[in-house]
């Protein structure tokens, strides 16, 4: 694996890791709010990396990229960040992007801007594809709902206790997680409560970019999930085309801790079939 950098429109340097067969299908991996490109684990890292050429991103403000001080509610910068990473890599036809959580908002960013040229398909993760007062694609869950304001606190203490429970929203069923969880909640709590904050300060609409999507887009979507409410990928599915769905029974918002394996399996099995 190494690490790698680009720089998008605004000047801000992104960095993402990269492993895999370098002549594979590009998988760029976008992860949610307050995490970074390690969220996936090893297990589903190597496992993707046997088939693709994998990016995993940081996205802004997150991890070891850089984060600015202003910029966050400009979807072009989000943008700008996907496409910069497609070109440092010299991606220009055939990949796939994945996004988990707040990443799936950031695939639609990109997509809005630049358009489909480059992207054969897409999987939304648990994930929002619009945010605002009132977008049926970014409801979110009593967890997500129960950590607000406190996640973006600066008083550790409120920010600790805030992140500490939305935790376990991420992981599921604690047994046998612990490391998992740990590790989630650390990447939580390394990324900068004003980041934390910003996120949320912006509202779009993109619904009429789903509407109008003209690749294959696998929603996949735990019925428990407590941070982004299933109702948000049912959203995504009734308006996207060529959407194809798979809705885990009880499971919460990180379906790749809760059982990698399946992930693993649904995403090659929908990427395969991309041709």
């Amino acid at each position: 694996m190494s690490i790698r950098e680009a720089v998008s429109v605004d000047g801000t340097s992104i960095l993402y890791r990269l492993t895999g067969n370098p002549d594979a299908r590009p998988l760029v991996l976008l992860h949610g709010w307050a995490q970074s490109s390690q969220c996936w684990g090893e297990q589903v890292l190597a496992e993707l990396a046997v088939e693709y050429r994998v990016i995993a991103v940081d996205l802004r403000g997150h991890g070891y990229s850089d984060a600015p001080e202003t910029g966050y509610d400009d979807p072009a910068n989000w943008a700008g960040d996907v496409a910069a990473v497609l070109a440092a890599e010299g991606v220009e036809e055939n990949a796939v992007l994945l996004g988990w959580s707040y990443g799936g908002l950031v695939i639609c960013d990109y997509l809005a801007a630049h358009g489909t040229a480059a992207i054969a398909g897409a999987v939304l993760v648990g994930a929002i594809t619009s945010i605002g007062r009132g977008e049926k694609g970014g409801k979110v869950g009593a967890a997500m709902r129960a950590a607000v304001p406190g996640a973006m606190s600066e008083e550790p203490r409120e920010a600790i206790r805030a992140l500490g429970a939305f935790g376990n929203a991420l992981t599921g069923s604690p047994e046998g997680k612990g490391t998992a969880a740990q590790a989630l909640f650390g990447f939580s709590l390394s990324t900068r409560p004003r980041v934390r904050a910003a996120l949320f300060d912006r509202a779009v609409s993109h619904d009429d970019l789903l509407r109008s999507l003209d690749i294959p887009v696998l929603v996949l979507h735990g019925t428990e999930d407590s941070v982004v409410d299933v109702s948000a990928g049912e959203h995504a599915a009734e308006l996207i085309p060529k959407a194809q769905a798979s809705y885990w029974e009880g499971c919460n918002h990180g379906p790749f801790v809760e059982d990698p394996a399946r992930f693993v399996r649904e995403v090659g099995t929908f990427i395969s079939n991309l041709g």
